[in-house]
């Protein structure tokens, strides 16, 4: 009797567990893909409004991305930057990375919705700048000039280089060479080192944030 207790109850147990399990499953998948569909909408809406000429910023996720953003000197919300450029209809991003992400380190041209993918994103913003229509044309032509150049990933950070480049030093000669304006992006120097973090792209007097959204 004791033996056919334990071949009954036990069974039962295990039904129960499954049946708890997998409706805490349904609810984890469901609210899943409601925050991937609030995160298109967010991305769809950047669309709507994004330029030519424009900074995209990113929170991503990680080590690498928690390194980054600690560069900052003011703002510690943002790990990776690009410049955008609309091309037939449609915004792309130019951008320096490196990592497993990006295995050849080389200068990347990725489409908005590779760029924030809220899987390895917290959160984006947009920026523009005071650049009239022939400064903007100098510095489309100039980013398409570094993107056929292809130059890797600078992992020393060194501005002294030009064939190596991180994120926001690529943004930050970009702007400067397309304004021919040396100080039109002002650097960060500390403990004696001079480089762009990611916030002296957008605090400062020519610059002007957007918008800002966190993901899902």
């Amino acid at each position: 009797m004791f033996i056919g207790v334990v071949l009954i109850t036990t069974p039962m147990y295990f039904v129960q567990n499954h049946g708890s399990n997998s409706i805490k499953d349904d609810e984890r998948v469901h609210r899943q893909f409601l925050a991937g569909q609030k995160n298109r909408q967010v991305i769809d809406s950047i669309i709507k409004i994004i330029h030519t000429g424009n900074v995209v910023l990113r929170a991503g996720i990680g080590p690498d991305s928690y390194m980054m953003a600690h560069m900052n000197q003011k703002d510690k919300t943002y790990s990776h930057c690009g410049l955008v450029s609309i091309e037939g209809g449609y915004p792309f991003v130019y951008h320096c990375l490196g990592g497993e992400d990006n295995p050849d380190n080389r200068l990347r041209r990725d489409s908005i919705q590779t760029f924030l993918d809220p899987e390895h994103n917290r959160g984006m913003g947009v920026v523009e700048y005071d650049i009239d229509n022939f400064h903007l044309r100098n510095l489309v032509g100039i980013v398409k000039g570094y993107y056929f150049a292809r130059p890797k990933f600078d992992l020393k950070f060194d501005l002294a280089t030009n064939d190596r480049l991180y994120c926001s030093e690529f943004v930050y000669k970009a702007l400067d060479s397309a304004m021919t304006d040396s100080t039109y992006i002002v650097p960060t120097i500390a403990i004696g080192i001079r480089f762009v973090a990611i916030d002296n792209l957008y605090l400062n007097k020519h610059a002007r944030v957007v918008c800002q959204l966190k993901f899902e």
